[in-house]
């Protein structure tokens, strides 16, 4: 019974992600009968209090090719530290040709990012950020700076454990 109630309550911690359609793109592939067409869809999914994962579904049909991204992007959840909302310092991503700035912002300033940037701060609970997308618009290049970026982050305790000095001390030098 113990791992059957341990099974349970992985399922109900993956039922609270939330899910989120960033991009679906039309392919099409030109045969002797005509075209052929398949979908790959980009879905961010999150908790909405700092874990975040992105995934790539190609299929023949659209709810196929979602559904398919959805437990892709499960497999590929991150966490990330969350401090009052925003992020506790300046961060840069870079993934291919796609760069990221993400900036912590002060309460009430929203999140002032765009597109496929916008999808992957909102889900993963961050609410006020300043963030700036560098070079590369490709939402799969945008998707990836913008995890990587949020991989990047670290929380005060930690810095303040590895430089061996008290969290008042990062702060105030």
């Amino acid at each position: 019974m113990a791992k059957t109630n341990v099974r349970n309550k992985v399922r109900s911690t993956e039922a609270e992600l939330k899910e989120k359609l960033v991009n679906l793109n039309r392919v099409a592939k030109v045969t002797k009968g005509g075209r052929t067409f398949s979908f790959a869809a980009i879905v961010v999914v999150g908790d909405g209090n700092g874990t975040v994962g992105q995934g790539l579904g190609k299929a023949r049909e659209v709810t196929d090719a979602i559904s398919k991204a959805v437990d892709d992007a499960r497999k590929n959840l991150i966490k990330f530290p969350l401090q009052k909302g925003t992020i506790p310092h300046e961060q840069l991503g870079k993934f291919g040709a796609g760069k990221v700035l993400i900036k912590p912002a002060a309460d009430g300033t929203g999140v002032i990012a765009g597109g496929a940037m916008r999808a992957v701060l909102e889900i993963g609970g961050v609410h006020n950020v300043l963030a700036k997308s560098q070079g590369s618009s490709n939402p799969h290049n945008v998707v990836k700076a913008t995890i990587d970026a949020l991989t990047k982050l670290r929380n005060p305790a930690e810095v303040a454990r590895q430089r061996r000095i008290t969290v008042d001390k990062v702060f105030n030098g």
